[in-house]
C-alpha cells in the first residue's frame, strides 16, 4: 500500500497502456505521424487522450472547447467520445500545425463536429463571450501559452456551465514546479497558476501526476 502518487518507470508504463489503452486505429496513426513532428514533445500522451475522453463521457458532455491544437490529437480524441450532435470550438494559431489535424478529422469522419478557429485563443474566447455564450460549455482542455493560463480560466469560468470542468495541460512541468526558482519564466508562470487555482474557491480542484500533470478545476 502506498499513501502517495507513485511513479512510473519505461516498464510499468507499458504495462499501463497494455491493460487500459483503446486507441482507435486513426488517432494511433496520427499519435505516430506527430512523434516525427519537430515539435513532437507537444504532443499529449495516449493514455491522457483516454482520460479526456472519460470525463466527456461522465459529465455528459456535448459543447466543448480546447486550447492549443497542435496536430489536433486532444481534439480528435475529444470528439470522438462526444455525440453526434457534440461540438468541439478548437483554437490554434498555426494553419500549418493544424493542417495536419484537417487530414485526420476528416478520415475519422469527424470533421464537421470540430470548429478549428485560427487565431489568439483570448480573441476567440472573448468573442464567444460577446456572442452571449456564457455557460454554454460542459468542458475546456488548455494546453497553449503557460504564462496565459490565468486569463484562459477566467474565460473558461464565464463560458462553461456549473458543474463544467476544465482539464489544464503540463500542470507538473516536467517537475521543475517544485524548484524553489525556476529559471524558466514559463515554469514561473505555471508555479503561479498552481498556487492561484488551490486558493480558487471558485471550483473543485484535483491535481493528478498523470503525463506532465493534469489539473481538473470544475466550476462550482
Amino acid at each position: 500500500m502506498s499513501g502517495k502518487s507513485i511513479g512510473l518507470s519505461d516498464e510499468l508504463h507499458e504495462y499501463l497502456l497494455s491493460v487500459s489503452l483503446r486507441e482507435s486505429d486513426v488517432l494511433r496513426e496520427l499519435r505516430e505521424e506527430t512523434a516525427e513532428h519537430p515539435e513532437s514533445e507537444m504532443q499529449i500522451a495516449p493514455e491522457q487522450g483516454q482520460f479526456l475522453q472519460m470525463i466527456v463521457r461522465m459529465i455528459g458532455a456535448r459543447r466543448t472547447i480546447e486550447i492549443g491544437t497542435f496536430t489536433g490529437y486532444s481534439a480528435l480524441a475529444v470528439a470522438q467520445a462526444l455525440p453526434e450532435t457534440g461540438t468541439l470550438v478548437a483554437c490554434d494559431r498555426s494553419e500549418t500545425y493544424t493542417q495536419v489535424a484537417r487530414r485526420y478529422w476528416k478520415k475519422a469522419g469527424l470533421a464537421d463536429r470540430i470548429d478549428l478557429r485560427i487565431a489568439p485563443a483570448l480573441e476567440t474566447l472573448d468573442d464567444l463571450i460577446a456572442a452571449g455564450r456564457q455557460e454554454a460549455f460542459d468542458f475546456a482542455f488548455v494546453d497553449a501559452d503557460k504564462t496565459e493560463y490565468p486569463d484562459y480560466h477566467e474565460r473558461c469560468l464565464a463560458l462553461l456551465r456549473p458543474g463544467g470542468v476544465i482539464a489544464f495541460d503540463n500542470t507538473l512541468r516536467d517537475g521543475r514546479v517544485a524548484e524553489d526558482n525556476p529559471e524558466s519564466e514559463s515554469v514561473r508562470a505555471t508555479k503561479r497558476f498552481n498556487e492561484s487555482l488551490h486558493s480558487d474557491e471558485r471550483v473543485h480542484l484535483s491535481f493528478l501526476p498523470l503525463a506532465d500533470g493534469v489539473t481538473l478545476a470544475m466550476k462550482k
